[in-house]
């Protein structure tokens, strides 16, 4: 996978942000071919998560609402909320989908998390529209899956994230890393594969991997169920692998009591599997950012000097800007400019230019995923990662790193 230091400036784009290979790529041949322009009114559809399981996902959903209104007050947004426990709601996931369709003015539809179910939906609305753009956020569908129902997906690049979290983790000092999920996650080829390139890179990087289950909050313990178990366990897993951990876990849920007992019994935090300054800090931190809405470096200011206050300087990192945010409103900027004839769904740059919108001066780095079973390159998925921030130190050059290409090679096993 060819990878591209990118900086992506809200309103600097252009020459600048040249993806190698980009003129190149198309999403899809069907997708690149179509005319997507619309002239005269649309809605844009947007699906995500409630507050209790991906809150950053849906504040960028209400971003696109502040920018563009809600069309039920005659704006172009439509936001829809997907249930918590929508392992046992697909029928429900898909049918919200599709009644967007309904609408004769949607156009295109944006699904972040991309939950699974996700790309069956897509097909149901293709079916019934095949004028409406599709675009998945964070896929929790096996690559070629969503690749084959949607026009774009973009995820957070679990095969470079692989390692580097694991490098920032040699940065801080740590011995032992510790990851939390539980099989459902572990099914996924991205989750699954991660956790295997992180305990090939805690292996070369001379750190000691642990890997523990905790109670899927989709499950009938539900999420209080789930969080309650992260707060009993945390401090039991502090004294035991001691105060030079990192500890990692791959659910949105499980970040928030995570993050506190960390800051009070010890241990390191890189980041959350969907990193943000929002993700799991202010409950933890027990801080109102209520007049720091949508202003992230006032946010991560905040955060930086609540956790600098708890003696966590140096031990606990985010990136800069919420991925979930800027997916959820990044790629619904993506699509307005799609419809109006501003932006074409096969060009990286233009993706870029929407996500920059919402993260001035951002450093990402990036690639085309690639599939290691065949080492074909897909043209229409995107995995993107910004540089690590370390509160009360700085960011840590992340995107600068060269990923040993070995890591590209190690194919999924399948887990449990």
């Amino acid at each position: 996978m060819k990878k591209i230091s990118l900086t992506v400036f809200a309103l600097i784009l252009g020459p600048a942000l040249v993806f190698a290979g980009g003129s190149k790529q198309a999403a899809r041949t069907t997708t690149a071919e179509k005319t997507w322009k619309v002239d005269g009114p649309y809605h844009i559809g947007i699906l995500t998560g409630t507050v209790s399981q991906s809150e950053d996902d849906l504040r960028g959903a209400e971003e696109l609402i502040r920018r563009y209104g809600r069309v039920s007050e005659g704006g172009m947004i439509q936001h829809v909320t997907y249930p918590d426990n929508f392992m046992d709601q697909q029928e429900v996931v898909i049918s919200q989908t599709v009644a967007l369709a309904d609408d004769p003015l949607m156009k295109a539809i944006v699904f972040n998390q991309a939950i699974p179910g996700a790309a069956e939906a897509f097909r149901h609305v293709r079916e019934r529209r095949p004028d409406i753009l599709l675009l998945a956020g964070e896929s929790h569908e096996d690559p070629l899956v969503i690749q084959q129902a949607a026009d774009l997906a973009i995820s957070a690049d679990f095969i470079s994230r692989g390692y580097t979290i694991i490098w920032a983790a040699k940065q801080l000092g740590a011995d032992t890393f510790v990851h939390i999920s539980f099989p459902r996650h572990m099914s996924y080829e991205s989750l699954g594969l991660r956790r295997q390139i992180f305990e090939a890179a805690c292996n070369d990087l001379g750190i000691k991997f642990v890997f523990v289950t905790a109670p899927d909050p989709t499950s009938d313990v539900g999420i209080a169920g789930a969080q309650q178990y992260i707060l009993e366990q945390t401090p039991q897993w502090v004294n035991t692998y001691g105060n030079n951990t990192v500890f990692f876990c791959t659910n949105d849920a499980h970040t928030e009591p995570l993050l506190r007992q960390l800051l009070q019994y010890g241990g390191m935090f890189v980041e959350a599997d969907l990193p943000s300054p929002l993700m799991g800090y202010p409950g933890a931190l027990g801080i109102d950012l209520s007049a720091e809405a949508g202003n992230f470096p006032a946010i991560l200011k905040k955060v930086e000097e609540a956790v600098v206050t708890k003696g966590g300087a140096g031990k606990f990192g985010t990136w800069a800007f919420s991925y979930g945010f800027t997916v959820s409103a990044g790629l619904g900027e993506f699509a307005k400019r799609v419809l109006d004839g501003n932006a074409k769904p096969e060009s990286v740059n233009d993706l870029y230019a929407a996500l920059g919108e919402f993260t001035p001066g951002a450093k990402w780095n990036g690639g085309f995923y690639v599939d290691a079973n065949t080492g074909i390159r897909a043209r229409n998925q995107i995995l993107v990662y910004m540089d690590t921030y370390i509160l009360g130190k700085g960011f840590l050059p992340t995107t600068e790193q060269t990923v040993p290409e070995k890591y590209y090679s190690i194919k999924f096993q399948g887990g449990n």
